[in-house]
């Protein structure tokens, strides 16, 4: 191994070898706990800590580093305690995600890290919306995402390779080629010679490199980082190592044949930068041991400290509050108003205007620039805002999802559109597993709004149909707003993009156009988590939302002999059980309509919630009006027959009859 130290200084090369040995000592330690029952499990590192700390020390501490679970080394070079970097594992309190998630499943914004979740490869999305932050404001500055040659085969890394590429980002795309994904090999994962033969297919620059050879990596990475801030564009560097333990300890490496781990030992990473020290003159042979000894009695107090620190206790109140980032709503009417508009117009209102009261907030979709989208709600947007900041998207759900959460996390915010709510599904992961999750796991807000053109009525066939609100309900984390108004899509819009949370915004597509109402001009907001009352009456409740609150009062109208409660949720997550509970008790019988399919639709919910609650003020069974549970037929006829309106009726005679 060939180690070129260029114009570093002794003092430098003697600081970079204990930054090397730091991380060894305390995945050590964490072996030997591990022996003892102590700790429960562990990604061990050891053989690849000069990735992990060479490509950190070239780094800027402000720049952002994106690493995976066996990179110790990021976080131990970034200086962040050990004594924390331990309660983190054990879940105590001092932990970064307080007990709940462990590993490195966490991120720090005064560390400028960001964890990784389990499915490896969303965070290199998340590192472009970082490093979009970074390029729209002007700030020159690199981020360094972490991968394995696993993680290449996943959707999430070809993705994040071709925004990065086309949107000429300053990212550095790391891959830690350790030769085995658990205990699938290379040869099981690709057909290529080389990793970075695939940067050349996304017009991107690579390298391969000796990831064992810590000045390497500390040079590559800094050179690089320094091209790519003045010349913004992506690069990919393949590191080649070995994984010496197994993926975690419990799984062993016996699948390694014994002469590959000989081999790969002598290529020790500590081993061989302490034989360049020595044969340098920096080190004298017995420094090492001294080294070791003097970091070792560190290593125990701060693991001990952290051992000793009392367990957590408890608190469902705390565990609940900590779901979403508090938000204070304000109404907000300009005043100045009112004005006819149609659905979709009042939608691209709130957008416009909100465009204006926030200069970092970015529109990203599928043609959503020039073209002004497929139901032209940014129409001339990108001549009044800029490309910039409304940016045409490739069609890759997952990565724009996920540059959104790095946009929210390097202090931008978003809104991002599918084309319709069904494509969304190439993006879910990052929606529930990655957005939805990172307020409460390590409170960082996630300001994105995913505007979700849904619904059916347009003949429009299977895949560009589908109520698919249930999917989101479900999710912790997330805000599921549903307007069914003209006035409603503009307030509630407005206030999802002010919002710091998550939010699913459900457009329903066959409103755009058809429905007209009188909307106040100007800023204006709608309380999320609010329902509305948009008829009264005394013998049945109706609990709807979107276009089944057309149904319902369309029936009200046609049937002027009874009184009706009919109740718009507008938002679904979370729901205004309040009012709908006040409604069935004055009303003693309540029907749930919605277009979602019946069987685990949102209806399910609410009729278990109002059983709970008003069971011994009802005069007949909760019932639920939905459509057919198939997938959305395109004919007419068999769509018009899928819908609950064509059973709303019948279902109403039942609800009565009881």
């Amino acid at each position: 191994m060939i180690f070129d130290r260029q114009n570093l200084s002794h003092d430098q090369l003697l600081s970079f070898y204990r930054a090397l040995v730091w991380p060894r000592l305390i995945e050590e330690k964490m072996l030997v706990l591990l022996r003892q029952g102590r700790i429960g499990k562990w990604f061990s590192g050891i053989g690849q800590e000069a990735i992990a700390v060479g490509s950190t020390l070239a780094m800027r501490n402000d720049e952002y580093i994106l690493p995976m679970h066996r990179n110790l080394g990021v976080f131990t070079a970034r200086d962040i305690p050990l004594f924390r970097l331990m309660a983190q594992w054990q879940g105590k309190p001092s932990g970064f995600t307080k007990g709940r998630d462990r590993s490195f499943h966490f991120g720090s914004q005064k560390y400028k890290i960001i964890g990784m979740i389990s499915h490896l490869g969303p965070q290199m999305a998340v590192a472009t919306g970082i490093a979009l932050a970074d390029v729209l404001a002007g700030r020159k500055k690199a981020t360094l995402v972490f991968t394995g040659e696993g993680a290449t085969s996943q959707g999430d890394f070809h993705e994040a390779l071709n925004l990065a590429s086309v949107w000429k980002l300053p990212v550095i795309f790391l891959i830690e080629n350790n030769g085995y994904a658990l205990s699938t090999t290379t040869n099981e994962q690709y057909n290529c010679e080389k990793l970075t033969d695939r940067a050349k297919g996304y017009g991107m620059e690579s390298r391969r490199i000796d990831g064992n050879n810590l000045l390497e990596v500390y040079h590559t990475i800094k050179d690089i980082a320094d091209d790519i801030r003045e010349n913004p564009r992506p690069f990919l560097v393949e590191c080649m190592t070995f994984r010496m333990r197994g993926h975690e300890e419990a799984s062993g490496t016996k699948y390694v044949p014994e002469e590959l781990m000989a081999e790969w030992k002598e290529k020790d990473p500590i081993t061989c930068y302490e034989n360049f020290l020595i044969k340098e003159k920096v080190l004298q042979a017995q420094w090492p041991l001294f080294t070791r000894n003097e970091m070792q009695p560190l290593v125990d107090s701060e693991v001990e400290k952290a051992m000793q620190e009392e367990a957590l206790v408890a608190d469902t109140a705390k565990e609940l509050e900590d779901v979403y980032k508090p938000h204070i709503y304000r109404s907000s009417f300009s005043g100045r108003g009112m004005k006819k508009m149609r659905f979709m117009d009042a939608v691209s209102d709130a957008m416009r205007l909100s465009m204006h009261k926030f200069p970092n907030l970015i529109l990203m979709g599928q043609d959503i620039a020039g073209y002004g989208g497929v139901f032209k709600l940014t129409e001339g947007f990108a001549a009044t805002f800029g490309t910039e900041r409304v940016r045409n998207t490739p069609l890759c759900e997952s990565a724009v999802i996920g540059a959104g959460l790095g946009l929210a996390i390097n202090g931008f915010k978003s809104v991002i559109e599918m084309q319709f709510a069904d494509f969304v599904s190439t993006g879910f992961n990052q929606v529930i597993n990655n957005v939805a999750k990172t307020h409460y796991r390590w409170g960082q807000q996630a300001d994105v709004v995913i505007r979700m053109p849904t619904g059916a009525g347009t003949g429009a066939g299977p895949f560009h149909s589908q109520s698919n609100e249930a999917w989101f309900t479900k999710t912790p984390g997330l805000k599921v707003v549903y307007p069914s108004s003209a006035a409603d899509a503009k307030g509630l819009l407005m206030s999802a993009i002010q919002d710091p949370n998550p939010v699913m915004y459900f457009e329903h597509k066959y409103l755009y156009r058809s429905l007209t109402g009188d909307v106040p001009e100007g800023e204006y907001k709608v309380e999320i988590g609010k329902a509305k009352l948009v008829n009264e009456g005394t013998d049945f409740t109706i609990i709807t939302y979107g276009l089944g609150v057309h149904w319902a009062c369309d029936y009200a109208q046609q049937n002027s002999d009874m009184t009706i409660d009919i109740i718009d949720l507008r938002t679904l997550q979370p729901w205004d059980k309040a009012t709908c509970i006040a409604s069935v008790k004055k009303t003693g019988r309540a029907l749930i309509l919605h277009e979602d399919t019946l069987t685990n639709g949102f209806g399910g919910e609410i009729a278990a919630a109002l059983s709970e609650e008003c069971f011994g003020y009802l005069d007949a069974p909760i019932m639920r009006c939905a459509s057919l549970d198939t997938p959305v037929p395109m004919d007419g006829g068999l769509e018009k027959q899928f819908l609950a309106n064509s059973r709303l009726e019948e279902t109403i005679i039942k609800l009565l009859s009881y």
